[in-house]
């Protein structure tokens, strides 16, 4: 599906190679005839590095095999526009600071959250993601527009507190100065933090309309709700609180944290004793 949309990629004033991770599928990956091609390669890893681990991996790839300016991180539940990788590029390099930008991002047809509730006319014209903000007392990273039909809302380029990892162009400078996505917070709000160590050294963190695909949401990881999802969201909302909040967000982050040990569910209250207690990277979130 994303490999097979890519392949209509134009790309003008650039050249470009396209790196599939396989992040230790039980089946490993082998691409149909029809979708081998010299600009795709495939590399794989034998254990489960999570979104964090497994985006590093292809980016210290690309890094050694091509010396890249920009890198772009790309869902594979995603479909493209032919143009939305010139449109992104285009967007950074007329920047003096490098940076990283995302494009516009909608509900692929039939994945919205509530798609009975939209003309049929309308689906896959509604808004996943319109630009980044983070709500820091209430702790939350959110995006705009979400649930939206696409009215021209969300079409004017701006900064925004944070790129989405579903897809965002990075500069090679952010990569040399920040560094690659956290290992530690392995699967949700990575993009966040690396948005937010960017923006802290100055990078531009950029929201781009003109360039648009489509999300299959929550295609890899169970969905919205379960039980991986609800662990890892709990876990790193609360360490991203306490990593770059205020004195206020932090004491929020520790009241939050108090009250979900007293009245969460099983899994909520062993994020949360997780992350007090430093147990990062990949955890047992279903052995309670």
């Amino acid at each position: 599906m994303c490999v097979r949309s890519l392949q209509a990629l134009k790309a003008k004033n650039f050249t470009y190679s396209v790196i599939i991770v396989d992040n230790a599928s039980q089946k490993p990956v082998k691409l149909p005839k029809s979708l081998q091609d010299d600009h795709v390669h495939v590399i794989r890893s034998e254990s489960n590095l999570g979104f964090s681990g497994g985006n590093n991996l292809g980016v210290t790839y690309a890094a050694e095999h091509y010396d890249p300016d920009y890198i772009c991180l790309l869902n594979n539940d995603t479909t493209v526009d032919p143009d939305f990788l010139t449109h992104l590029h285009d967007n950074l390099k007329d920047e003096d600071s490098g940076g990283m930008v995302a494009p516009k991002i909608y509900f692929a047809k039939g994945y919205e959250y509530h798609k009975e509730a939209y003309p049929k006319s309308e689906l896959g014209n509604i808004i996943w993601y319109g630009g980044g903000a983070i709500d820091w007392p209430n702790l939350i990273a959110f995006h705009r527009g979400v649930d939206e039909i696409d009215r021209g809302q969300c079409d004017k380029t701006v900064e925004t507190d944070f790129c989405t990892g579903c897809c965002i162009l990075i500069s090679r400078e952010i990569l040399e100065t920040v560094g690659m996505l956290d290992d530690k917070l392995f699967l949700y709000y990575e993009d966040v933090d690396l948005s937010v160590r960017a923006r802290k050294k100055g990078f531009k963190v950029l929201y781009c309309p003109d360039s648009f695909i489509w999300h299959h949401n929550a295609g890899s990881s169970g969905g919205s709700g379960s039980a991986l999802h609800t662990y890892y969201q709990t876990r790193n909302r609360v360490f991203i609180g306490l990593k770059y909040g205020s004195w206020r967000v932090k004491l929020t982050s520790l009241s939050y944290a108090l009250r979900t040990l007293l009245n969460g569910n099983p899994v909520e209250k062993k994020a949360v004793s997780h992350v007090l207690s430093r147990k990062m990277g990949k955890q047992p979130y279903d052995k309670i």
